[in-house]
């Protein structure tokens, strides 16, 4: 065993928290967490919410200003976070939002890929969410990431 790599702190700098529009209480405690690290290490906090291929039908594209709604109430979950963040005392944070994907994908290819983060924070979805099998997103990113993933339920 390497005596010298156990000695050594593990520092996160930059936490990306993952936030489920449709699901507020899978990400609470998430957030909760996230926002701590972020005031007690201060360090830099993005939060995103992706609107889920699973909200949106064919209808909602069709209809005027349907998607434009689920689009900004998406965004404005994301704001009302980072509200409630920096009043925590979080000083370094960001938002993300991301139109129609799979969370997961959108999130490994896009958002990592842009935010570089050491941290990702997800909570696990609850029996309310519009995903088939409570908390499987957060157990897919864990899979798929390069970087560490703590998902809090």
């Amino acid at each position: 065993m390497q005596t010298s790599e156990l000695s050594r702190p593990l520092i996160f700098r930059r936490v990306l928290l993952t936030v489920d529009a449709d699901d507020p209480n899978s990400s609470i405690r998430a957030f909760r967490y996230a926002a701590t690290m972020a005031h007690d290490y201060q360090i830099e906090l993005c939060i995103v919410s992706v609107l889920e291929d699973d909200d949106v039908n064919i209808f909602d594209v069709m209809t005027p200003g349907k998607m434009d709604k689920k689009e900004n109430d998406v965004r404005q979950t994301v704001e009302d976070y980072m509200t409630i963040a920096e009043k925590l005392g979080a000083e370094h944070v960001t938002g993300l939002t991301v139109g129609a994907g799979d969370v997961d994908d959108v999130i490994l290819e896009r958002v990592i890929p842009k935010f570089k983060p050491d941290l990702i924070v997800c909570g696990s979805d609850t029996e309310e969410a519009s995903h088939r099998v409570p908390g499987a997103v957060g157990l897919r990113i864990a899979k798929r990431a390069h970087v560490s993933v703590i998902v809090v339920r």
